[in-house]
């Protein structure tokens, strides 16, 4: 998704920054001399470095929020969660931590507005989510999106809660409430997926092959269209 607002564009950085074009140009010098711009071994960042720290100035200097401001940087926040459905045909299923044949989907849902993006494709249940991610698809299809999960996509690059180290009795301030943060914008993917699973196929599947796929896709288009339908309605 294109930005409205770019540091490549000149005209945008004194009314967002306060400075010069000039100025801004030696900030972003003196920031890469730092190393803030080196190769990160994480998911890489979805905007170059100019655009960042020209989105924090803008945060700072209008105080609107990320969500007002994202789609002005061309930026979204996803959040990922992986569901079991149980799954009759043991050819696409396996036993699962709740020792039924089941499969793992993938999910990306919008953080703002609750509509499903993207279903990857089903993997046997008995695989993580941290490896879901890459093995169903979901992980090209989002590309460099921001994308938030909880903490069992340890490793993957994702945004996920902090987790207290060996021996740390409790976090400081700023990290609980970054994961009080994280908690609730992460409770709307359960709230979808409590939405979809009131279609008792995603609670017993019994279809074969890519069966169980083409339902998930299917009542993930239907939940959309719920969702926006009751949108119009309330307007």
């Amino acid at each position: 998704m294109a930005g409205v607002i770019t540091a490549s564009e000149p005209s945008w950085i004194v009314p967002f920054t306060g400075v010069s074009s000039r100025c801004f140009g030696k900030l972003i010098t003196a920031l890469r001399r730092e190393g803030v711009d080196e190769a990160r071994r994480v998911r890489p960042w979805s905007l170059p470095l100019g655009d960042r720290v020209l989105l924090v100035a803008a945060y700072w200097r209008t105080n609107l929020t990320l969500r007002q401001l994202a789609p002005l940087f061309g930026i979204s926040k996803l959040i990922v969660e992986g569901t079991l459905v149980p799954t009759r045909d043991h050819t696409v299923a396996e036993q699962s931590k709740n020792y039924r044949y089941s499969t793992n989907h993938q999910v990306v849902t919008d953080a703002d507005i609750r509509l499903v993006v993207t279903v990857g494709r089903p993997v046997p249940g008995n695989r993580d989510d941290c490896k879901a991610w890459g093995l169903s698809g979901v992980k090209a299809a989002v590309g460099r999106t921001t994308v938030i999960a909880d903490g069992g996509y340890r490793g993957t690059g994702l945004v996920i809660p902090y987790r207290r180290e060996r021996g740390q009795a409790k976090f400081p301030a700023w990290k609980e409430e970054h994961n009080t943060s994280h908690r609730r914008v992460r409770a709307r993917v359960e709230h979808v997926f409590a939405r979809m699973k009131n279609w008792e196929i995603l609670r017993d599947c019994r279809l074969k092959d890519d069966g169980v796929h083409h339902a998930m896709l299917g009542i993930a288009r239907l939940h959309n269209l719920a969702l926006a339908g009751y949108g119009q309605e309330q307007e």
